[in-house]
């Protein structure tokens, strides 16, 4: 009965979403007051009616996973009775019906939160309820003809298939929620656009900007979380030793963050200054249109990736023709209305304006760098010229010139002031930075080596980080011998330096675990020793061990030496068998200077290969990525004192 339920609550939520979408405009061709009030009434009611039914709908399929409910299609492939609950759950997304689901929801979550907690007084606001609406129209329109996930089997199964063994892990369960949450969060970028494009002028007048840039920092804030999470999850449980493949679908989340970005500092730029908005708009656009084609990629089996889901032709057209059709409308608008739009404000180049303006234009080289490398394979084999693949040497070798000017340029932008800066003031403490990251990087050179390349990237990035304790050094010397009045600074005056030294601490972390790791390869017989990085590892052999829902071989290596000797490492081979499987877990030491990384391989004769890696720093990436999101934290609760 709940199943139908959930059905039925879908096909109504569709009929909230199309009243949503057109009622509203219908009220708006009146020009009076009295009509627009209605329409941004209809509008409100509409979001949040559409939450909460899609709310009771993605809580029926749950139930049915907690449950175990083989009736259903979705579960039957993707649960199994003997699946601790955490992975029951996390089922619910882990498959492609229920993942577009939870896609549905957090679409119809942004819409209820801007009509529930937003600023929605005007027109403009119901412009940008009107095209959420539309977003919800598109999708659950897909959810329920080509994806539904409430879709029966008669005969009842006695049990199910089970989820894929790899993604039965924590770090799993939250990652999809987290990026489905960045890359939804951008469609509200898309609906402030499309709603200061459609609008009258006195609509258009407004700072728009001022009222975006939450909305960006929500979705920029979980996109970096999730593809953090996801990039620990490769690490850790692939068994490959690496952080980052430049897989397609990596990808597809990478573009959209690096645009995002490009748009978190265009936002800013068009808030305080008033400039730079038709450049704001058209990224708005772009950031939501590559948010969606990492949905296509994904869904429509033109690609073949660890994240993808089963190939189906008429799901892939089906979100082409979103894709295709939300990107069209907002180009189409952006040209008409671009003629209209009022001309940017006069900055010089030395001036905040004019580094986040250089800051852009890198954001976005990089965007269209990623963009060809993914989307040239898959031209290139629609043409007939045959599969191909584009990886790492392609992207490491652009990417690294790109990043050593940007990340020299992004610490001077926030110690300049807005429309004519100057340097002059800030040459002793400029010096001094630059002097501490060289001092860094000779040190580096001499002990460790290093190719000009890797050399200049270091000093980039130590340089970006010494900026960033410069930046927060001058927003608090004004406060440094007034305590209380140091505590009521707002938090958004750390958010810039924590940001900004979070992606130092990343790219430190990147060119230490890619330039200094150690790996040894070791086909090992019990009691046999090994060295690595100067530690001291024995073999002692395998045991069988059981799991909730797996058999595993275990190994056991031991410290002999450093600071954890005397301490055990258990790699496994786990095998799940309603799933049929195997999987290869590592095993991992963690310190903020370095990983221990192990796993074993298949039996060599009366041997067993063991792959042990040392990444030192590796740490930093991640450490880096939560300094990012903690900076673009404490600027969105500044933002939420306020009226959104």
């Amino acid at each position: 009965m709940i199943v139908e339920l959930g059905h039925f609550i879908l096909v109504l939520a569709l009929s909230v979403a199309l009243v949503q979408a057109i009622a509203p405009l219908y009220l708006m061709r009146a020009s009076r007051d009295l009509s627009r009030n209605a329409a941004l009434g209809v509008a409100q009611r509409a979001a949040l009616l559409q939450f909460v039914l899609v709310l009771l709908a993605f809580g029926a399929l749950t139930y049915a996973f907690v449950r175990s409910d083989f009736s259903l299609a979705v579960v039957f492939a993707n649960s199994h009775v003997a699946k601790p609950l955490i992975y029951k759950i996390a089922g619910v997304w882990g498959n492609h019906e229920g993942s577009m689901l939870l896609w549905v929801l957090i679409v119809a979550a942004y819409g209820a939160a801007y009509a529930r907690f937003g600023r929605v007084q005007d027109g403009f606001a119901a412009r940008v309820l009107i095209v959420q609406g539309w977003l919800g129209v598109a999708f659950l329109a897909f959810l329920l003809f080509t994806s539904n996930p409430f879709a029966r089997l008669i005969p009842v199964p006695f049990s199910g298939q089970g989820l894929t063994p790899i993604l039965q892990d924590p770090a799993l369960a939250a990652h999809p929620p987290l990026l489905y949450a960045g890359y939804v969060g951008f469609s509200m970028a898309y609906a402030f656009a499309l709603a200061a494009l459609t609008g009258r002028a006195e609509d258009a007048a407004e700072n728009w900007a001022k009222r975006m840039r939450p909305w960006i920092l929500t979705a920029w804030i979980f996109l970096t979380l999730g593809i953090a999470l996801g990039s620990y999850w490769a690490y850790y449980e692939l068994g490959w030793g690496g952080f980052w493949f430049w897989d397609p679908v990596e990808n597809a989340s990478l573009m959209p963050w690096l645009a995002g970005t490009a748009l978190l500092h265009s936002a800013l730029v068009a808030e305080k200054r008033d400039t730079l908005k038709r450049w704001t708009l058209l990224l708005a656009i772009i950031t939501f249109a590559l948010s969606l084609s990492g949905t296509f990629l994904v869904r429509s089996g033109v690609l073949t990736s660890v994240h993808a889901f089963a190939n189906d032709p008429e799901r892939g057209l089906f979100i082409l023709a979103i894709l295709a059709g939300f990107t069209l409308v907002g180009f189409i608008l952006y040209g008409l209305r671009l003629p209209q739009l009022a001309p940017d404000r006069a900055f010089r180049p030395v001036s905040r304006e004019g580094l986040l303006l250089a800051n852009n234009i890198f954001l976005a080289t990089a965007t269209v760098t990623v963009f060809l490398g993914t989307i040239y394979p898959l031209i290139l084999d629609a043409l007939g010229g045959g599969k191909i693949s584009v990886g790492a040497p392609y992207f490491n070798a652009v990417f690294a010139p790109l990043t050593i000017p940007f990340a020299l340029l992004l610490p001077l932008g926030p110690l300049l002031n807005w429309r004519q800066g100057h340097l002059q003031p800030l040459q002793s403490r400029l010096v001094l930075a630059a002097a501490a990251a060289a001092l860094v990087t000779l040190g580096m050179v001499l002990t460790r080596g290093a190719s000009v390349m890797v050399v200049a990237l270091f000093a980039a990035a130590l340089w970006l980080l010494f900026g960033a304790g410069l930046d927060m050094a001058q927003r608090l010397a004004p406060y440094r011998h007034r305590l209380v009045r140091f505590w009521a600074l707002p938090a958004s005056a750390f958010s810039a330096p924590l940001a900004h030294a979070g992606l130092a601490v990343m790219l430190l972390g990147i060119l230490a675990a890619t330039q200094w790791r150690e790996e040894i390869v070791v086909a090992a017989t019990p009691g046999q020793q090994m060295e690595i990085a100067g530690i001291s590892l024995r073999y002692d052999g395998l045991r069988d061990v059981d799991g909730p829902n797996y058999s595993a071989e275990q190994a056991r290596l031991t410290y002999l030496s450093g600071p954890h000797s005397g301490a055990h490492l258990f790699p496994e081979r786990r095998f799940y068998e309603a799933e049929r499987s195997q999987t290869t877990e590592a095993a991992i030491t963690t310190d903020l200077t370095g990983h221990l990384y192990a796993v074993i391989g298949e039996p060599s004769g009366d041997k067993r290969v063991l792959r042990v890696w040392y990444h030192p720093y590796v740490a930093f990436i991640w450490l880096g990525a939560l300094l990012m999101a903690l900076g673009g934290s404490f600027a969105l609760a500044t933002r939420l004192r306020r009226s959104v």
